[in-house]
């Protein structure tokens, strides 16, 4: 299990609540503040926005129970980059992690980052030139805690996603429990036509993005057979149960016409108002910049098992796939990530980044469920502790409904998308000059 220079190893540290944590705080990001005002526009009816969300839920807990067979099976570092490896081939496992690097995990912290330092900027006035040190300084210390190891890793991570849950359900609690909110809200509405009820679905299911991130850690779990698909489903029920929750306060507070006109960052400003009779900006802002750190942790501990995974199989920088003797971490790759983070936040290229990949999220995740099949057949006499939830049905209706929101997306968005595809097509030519160093270790 080491680094090709056997410096140290990594250790089962983490339990199936600890990987839950990781998953609910990658899930539950800025998106649950606006995409519910895109999805009550394309869909102007209370029962069938909320059944977008739970059709979104259901989905990612098909996805995360065909994860949890793979990881059951292959408990190792890497998540989706080791089951395309041993499904697909080397090529295809480079191309998720490629991508992982330049944007996925990388440009989603740098993103993220940035918008932590526009909400701190509410609270500590700042000049424009000032936010990108707030955003990479940000990078810079929840990177060294996760090199520093999984105790304090643990530690934070588990802290930020408790009191993130705590802060929704005390919200829902209130909000329902004391709001003046109207509950025929959640009746009547518009006719909804089936396209539009399924191009909500897109919005939504990149909200949900994030539920298989207790894979990637899957060498650093305790009896990961177990609990990992035991995190996975905590974590992604969890979420589930908070989403549709949350848009059902919100429409108790708003009817669905009036949620679906806000504009861009006035959702819980709105609803707050609405129930409660005050504005709570500096309140969710507040709760917001716990909420994105929370995700930062999560992604820094995550992104960098894949880099580690890849580094093993000689296609990615020697050191990244190096334990540190003592921490017990891939500090290498961690730093290597955060690194290029801080350089995509000074970059100027950052929206467009994450604009041009944000559907090889999807891509990849959908590819990595169909690599079940894949295996099962291959493997068919392999013993299994776990076995994925529904199968064949659930991870192949999982596997269509990927290919649609990607098929979706260079239909609305052509440009960006081939972009996107060009920006992972880069990696094959990468991927032929690291070739020829390539050589599992194990």
């Amino acid at each position: 299990m080491g680094g090709p220079s056997g410096t140290g190893t990594l250790q089962r540290r983490l339990g199936p609540l600890d990987a839950a944590a990781i998953v609910i705080s990658n899930v539950i990001g800025g998106g649950i503040f606006f995409v519910p005002v895109i999805v009550a526009q394309l869909v102007p009816n209370p029962t069938a926005m909320l059944a977008v969300w739970l059709a979104g839920g259901a989905l990612a807990f098909a996805g995360a129970m065909a994860y949890a067979e793979l990881a059951a099976v292959r408990p190792r570092a890497g998540g989706e980059y080791v089951y395309l490896r041993d499904a697909y081939g080397p090529l295809a496992a480079f191309l998720t992690g490629w991508t992982s690097f330049i944007a996925g995990f990388s440009g989603a912290i740098a993103a993220s980052a940035v918008a932590l330092a526009d909400y701190v900027a509410r609270f500590v006035p700042m000049p424009a030139s000032a936010k990108p040190v707030v955003s990479i300084a940000a990078i810079a210390v929840l990177t060294l805690i996760h090199v520093r190891g999984l105790g304090p890793g643990r530690f934070v991570q588990n802290t930020l996603t408790g009191v993130k849950v705590t802060a929704f359900v005390v919200l829902i609690a209130l909000g329902f429990a004391i709001g003046h909110g109207d509950p025929a809200h959640l009746a009547g509405g518009g006719t909804v036509m089936p396209l539009s009820w399924l191009l909500a679905l897109v919005p939504v299911m990149f909200s949900y993005s994030g539920w298989n991130a207790a894979v990637y850690v899957a060498e650093e779990v305790r009896d990961p057979s177990r609990n990992v698909p035991l995190a996975l489903a905590l974590g992604t029920i969890t979420v589930v149960i908070l989403y549709v929750a949350l848009n059902a306060l919100y429409i108790f507070a708003l009817p669905v016409d009036a949620l679906a006109t806000l504009k861009d960052g006035r959702l819980m400003d709105t609803v707050a108002e609405r129930l409660f009779g005050f504005t709570a900006g500096n309140v969710i802002a507040l709760f917001t910049i716990v909420s994105i750190t929370a995700s930062i942790s999560a992604m820094v501990l995550a992104g960098p098992r894949v880099y580690f995974a890849m580094a093993r199989d000689g296609m990615f920088v020697r050191a990244a796939g190096r334990v540190h003797p003592r921490f017990h971490t891939p500090a290498a790759a961690i730093v290597a990530q955060g690194i290029w983070s801080s350089v995509l936040v000074l970059s100027g290229t950052l929206a467009q980044l994450v604009t041009y990949t944000g559907f090889a999220v999807v891509l990849f995740s959908g590819i990595a469920v169909s690599a079940l099949f894949v295996l099962r057949r291959r493997e068919g006499g392999a013993s299994r502790r776990f076995s994925a939830m529904g199968y064949p049905w659930a991870p192949a209706i999982f596997v269509v409904a990927s290919l649609a929101i990607v098929v979706n997306s260079f239909w609305r968005a052509p440009l960006s998308s081939l972009a996107g595809a060009a920006l992972i097509a880069t990696g094959v030519p990468m991927y032929y000059v690291v070739r020829p160093r390539r050589g599992r270790s194990g």
